[in-house]
């Protein structure tokens, strides 16, 4: 069924989210002839609009951005949480399938919507002696590449992959937070989004300070002068790396997995579609 609730979500967010991409992708296409031609004519009215062109591309930049955010929440809202969700919650599906739905699917437009801008920042600047110069550039790339041991080749494939599982995790846990604070308001009889909005600063507030908790404690016992934090270790460099990515990986499932686990028992045990 998760199948079934993934294929549903995206033809649903993707019919605004792809219009968007291609109103991007023009106006970048537009931004570069305005960058190429019409910004450097000496007719005012010429640019004027190269002027107007380029602001088009902010825009949409911004726009792109600030919908698949949107669109993240109102999934969850109006899918869950209003009078859909007498419909959803009835379908033999697991709240937990629910969840990962819109997660998974909320995750991938971030991704997307990242590499749309990339692409439109690069369109916008396309011009043939900038792709030489990269061409260029990737050679001599490849060149001190073959010069490189295995041994840092190998360390730097896995600090990517690294990064990328990093980035996911921390898109689905900034998702999960919305989640968690759209659930427990939506438990109360009246007022919802405002006890929303509470609920997300409230738990914010909580975080932060059992943070700041941790941090004092872990100094009272010289947790910080072992192991690795112990100034007398003297580590490897990627090794060093390694165990930074490790413990923010770490600390963020653990920080998803709480937000993760205050939505599935509000959407479980509190909520209030009345």
């Amino acid at each position: 069924m998760l199948r079934k609730l993934l294929k549903h979500e995206f033809r649903a967010t993707g019919r605004i989210m792809l219009p968007l991409y291609l109103i991007l992708l023009a106006t970048s296409v537009a931004a570069n002839l305005s960058l190429r031609y019409l910004m450097n004519s000496r007719a005012w009215f010429l640019n004027m609009v190269g002027g107007l062109l380029m602001m088009a591309l902010v825009v949409a930049i911004i726009g792109v951005c600030v919908v698949s955010f949107v669109l993240m929440i109102q999934r969850f809202y109006r899918n869950l949480l209003q009078d859909e969700g007498y419909v959803m919650l009835t379908l033999p599906v697991s709240i937990h399938q629910h969840i990962w739905s819109k997660l998974i699917v909320s995750s991938v437009w971030f991704i997307v919507t990242g590499l749309a801008v990339i692409l439109a920042c690069c369109v916008t600047a396309f011009d043939i002696t900038v792709i030489k110069e990269i061409l260029w550039g990737l050679g001599r790339i490849f060149e001190e590449l073959r010069k490189v041991q295995a041994y840092y080749a190998l360390n730097g494939t896995a600090i990517a992959i690294e990064m990328i599982v990093l980035v996911f995790l921390g898109l689905v846990a900034m998702c999960l937070q919305f989640y968690a604070a759209l659930a427990a308001g939506h438990s109360l009889p009246s007022h919802k989004m405002a006890w929303s909005v509470v609920w997300y600063f409230g738990l914010q507030f909580v975080f932060q300070l059992l943070g700041v908790c941790a941090i004092q404690i872990l100094d009272q016992v010289n947790f910080f002068d072992w192991g690795i934090f112990n100034a007398n270790v003297h580590l490897d460099v990627m090794a060093g790396i390694h165990i930074g990515m490790l413990l923010l990986t770490l600390g963020t499932v653990i920080y998803g997995a709480v937000f993760y686990g205050v939505t599935t028992f509000f959407l479980k045990k509190r909520l209030n579609l009345e």
